[in-house]
């Protein structure tokens, strides 16, 4: 890191703990194994610099980015002096640091969704109230809070009336309003203006944020600043991006809430108008990969709003290694520090077949020792390209194996994680006889149902039930034991009706699916009590705001239409309802941060499946730094303890587990060691069944910010892309003159990782590491 940018205590022991050297961006910054670490280091600085500012003036995130800052902050408050918190402070800077008192601090919130009201519970104004202002211990008086009840409005009004749909058209402020109701918006808007320059001189007059800590968008965004802000700006009321509305999707209840919500953001110009101010960006994730670079190597421009953080001396950085992978400092490390690997080889080779456009028949030896990264392979020559060439072959053959006499056990943390990861892999596995498939979605999944879609089914069914057109409520035992058989029916009833074309009978089996589930969850006892339900469900929804916590019970309603979903997905090729397995795994809850796993509640039930099922191999999504939703890394922890549990019963030398990335995360070529071809067919089945199968999702409630859309159109892209970097490397000759038709109809690649059970162990410990002692 450059002189020019001292270091605190606690970046220091950070910085000598992962062995970093000098950093050649334009903001400096630190590097951690995985997402619980970033915490404990965010945590670590932030009391350091508490204890040194008792009085300062500090910003703090919110969503799900600051969990573990959040938490490590709180533990070591709670346990400065014990030994545990004394070890933790020892290691890293704290040592001579006397214990914070937080209330003494200022809090200024960093952004707020408009309009909004502050009673929700998905209000920012609401989580910096519970987890910083309660959470902390901070003095309310001190904090400059925005809270869109208390925005003064035209004529005194609420948000309510003056903006009825929660619609607020900012082009009022330069054109004349149309009617009555546009003129009083017109004038709010101006008044909202005027209280946005008030919040900000409030700010300034307190000398400016000392204390700076914010997380960074798929685009860029710093607070609410999107792709494209003046480095200038100052807290204003303004719209967002499409990216930026993908991610707030999850907070305010599907992209229809978030798209059309505006937000009061302070600007780049409120963050670092103190010059003394430390200003911290935290990133988690190979998915941040790129816009991380973007943003530390390129010169101040407001194409990437973290380049403001230039004009910060304290301003930086601190990331997963994933986060930091794209980064020139990164590369050089890898390739540069520990003994040269295989992997270092496939890397650079196929690296460099991107940066020339060559085929790898085609580089030359003058080409690997031109480069700055494969002039580094030991001994290189003319066979080099040819042997890393060879080892690509080999993991597809090794995905072009076909697999007989397996016990395959396909687990997802969500609903399609499975089939958005490697479908087109477990179709070939299907087609053989001899092979038993099983599959388990271990949560519920209810938080990607939105309200909308279950008053929608709801009210579908209350109508078949009008018609009489929901036969099996009239069997006499129905109510009492009849609700829970012939769950396959349904299923088949449903698809084949997609089959025949007919969507209003394949509704009803999905009709027929939810009403099982309301006499499971409420106990109903005959069809008028059914009718009722309905009636009550509806009633509580419709009084419900988006994205709110929805009562427990239709949390699992929501949950039970969700896992018909998956149920149809593998019914697709004959896979039976009893070979679907849903854990519903307790840690999952809906609140904004949800539990770590506990062995009884979390662990056992997924040993329980294992002993039953008695599988020969075991696919998982595979989070290395736990950067993803953090469902995945919880899941993921989960399940290696019960793999853990479960090879001390049992002699697991032969068990196999296959770690497959989704649509957030995806392997280099270099990391994988099997690649498997999908083929157009395989891409149009796996688009089919999920726009057939996945309805709650197929309106793309909950986007991801790569594509307005669904999630399979995502996964498509991701495989083809993948073929084109081996094209690159093997020659498109390979691929279409083959002798296999397997391999001359690729017009995709899956990459994923096949483990035997230390090697998964091994990976998922460093993961447990990062956080034991800390819950």
């Amino acid at each position: 890191m450059p002189s020019s940018y001292p270091l605190s205590e606690v970046e220091k022991s950070f910085q000598k703990e992962a062995g970093q050297g000098h950093n050649s961006t334009l903001i400096p910054y630190l590097t951690v194994d995985n997402f619980p670490k970033l915490g404990l280091m965010t945590a670590c600085r932030f009391l350091e610099w508490a204890a040194a500012n008792p009085e300062g003036v500090i910003s703090l995130p919110t969503g799900k980015t600051p969990e573990f800052f959040i938490k490590w902050t709180q533990f070591l408050l709670e346990n400065w002096d014990t030994e545990k918190g004394k070890e933790i402070r020892s290691k890293y800077g704290l040592t001579s640091v006397k214990k914070p008192k937080l209330e003494g601090l200022h809090f200024v919130q960093i952004d707020e969704f408009y309009p909004i009201s502050s009673r929700q519970k998905n209000s920012f104004f609401h989580y910096v109230n519970k987890f910083y202002i309660d959470g902390f211990g901070l003095d309310p008086k001190k904090a400059l809070l925005i809270n869109s009840d208390e925005i003064p409005l035209a004529e005194g009004r609420n948000f309510h009336q003056v903006f009825p749909d929660l619609k607020v058209d900012l082009s009022l402020r330069f054109r004349e309003p149309a009617t009555k109701l546009e003129k009083i918006q017109q004038e709010s808007i101006y008044l909202i203006d005027k209280w946005c320059g008030e919040y900000e001189q409030k700010i300034r007059d307190k000398g400016g944020i000392g204390f700076f800590l914010g997380g960074i968008g798929p685009d860029g965004h710093i607070a609410f600043n999107t792709r494209g802000s003046h480095l200038f700006s100052t807290t204003r009321l303004t719209e967002t991006n499409f990216e930026t509305q993908a991610v707030a999707a999850g907070d305010l209840g599907g992209i229809e809430v978030s798209a059309n919500r505006l937000v009061i953001t302070i600007g780049l110009d409120t963050i670092v108008y103190n010059p003394e101010a430390v200003g911290i960006i935290i990133a988690a994730g190979e998915a941040k990969a790129q816009i991380v670079k973007d943003s530390l190597e390129t010169p101040m421009t407001n194409l990437y709003p973290a380049t403001v953080l230039q004009k910060l001396k304290n301003g930086r950085f601190y990331m997963t290694k994933g986060a930091a992978s794209k980064l020139t400092d990164s590369l050089d490390n890898y390739y540069k520090q520990g003994d040269w690997t295989q992997e270092k080889t496939e890397k650079s080779i196929i690296d460099l077949c991107k940066k020339l456009g060559k085929y790898g028949h085609r580089l030359t030896l003058e080409d690997l020792k031109a480069d700055k990264y494969t002039s580094m392979i030991p001994n290189v020559s003319e066979e080099t390209v040819k042997e890393v060439m060879d080892s690509i072959l080999a993991k597809i053959n090794r995905g072009t194996t076909k697999e007989k006499n397996e016990v395959l056990l396909h687990t997802g943390p969500h609903h399609d994680d499975i089939s958005l990861g490697i479908l087109p892999h477990i179709t070939t596995q299907l087609q053989e006889n001899t092979n038993e498939a099983h599959f388990s979605v271990l949560t519920s999944g209810f938080t990607a149902v939105t309200n909308t879609f279950v008053i929608n089914t709801l009210t579908q069914t209350k109508q078949l039930l009008d018609e009489g057109r929901i036969q099996m409520v009239k069997y006499e035992d129905f109510y009492t034991s009849g609700f829970k058989i012939k769950t396959d029916k349904d299923v088949y009833q449903y698809l084949t009706n997609v089959a025949s074309e007919d969507p209003e009978e394949s509704l009803r089996g999905l009709c027929h699916r939810v009403v099982r589930a309301l006499v499971e969850i409420y106990k109903v006892e005959n069809t008028a009590g059914l009718r009722e339900t309905i009636n009550e469900v509806i009633s509580i929804l419709r009084n419900s705001y988006d994205g709110e916590k929805n009562p427990a019970k239709i949390q699992k309603l929501k949950g039970m239409i969700r896992e018909f979903e998956e149920e149809l997905v593998w019914a697709h090729f004959g896979v039976q309802v009893k070979n679907v397995h849903h854990l519903r795994l307790g840690f999952y809850t809906g609140d904004i941060f949800t539990e770590q796993p506990e062995k009884k509640r979390d662990v056992e039930p997924i040993v329980e499946m294992f002993r039953k099922i008695q599988p020969t191999k075991i696919s998982l999504t595979l989070d290395p730094e736990g950067s993803g939703p953090d469902t995945h890394y919880k899941v993921l922890q989960a399940t290696a303890e019960a793999v853990r549990v479960w090879s001390e019963e049992k002699d697991l030398k032969d068990l196999k587990i296959i770690g497959y990335r989704n649509v957030w995360f995806k392997f280099e070529p270099a990391e994988c060691n099997v690649i498997v071809p999908v083929s157009l067919g395989d891409m149009a089945v796996m688009e089919d069944s999920f726009a057939n199968c996945y309805l709650s999702q197929v309106n793309a409630s909950f986007p991801s910010y790569a594509h307005n859309g669904k999630f399979s159109t995502i996964a498509k892209r991701t495989w083809v892309s993948q073929l084109n970097d081996i094209q690159l490397l093997l020659g498109k000759n390979y691929f279409y003159l083959h002798e296999t038709a397997k391999v001359r109809s690729s017009h995709g690649l899956i990459f994923f990782k096949e483990m035997n059970v230390k090697e998964f162990l091994e990976h998922a410990r460093e993961l447990e590491k990062s956080i034991e002692g800390m819950l």
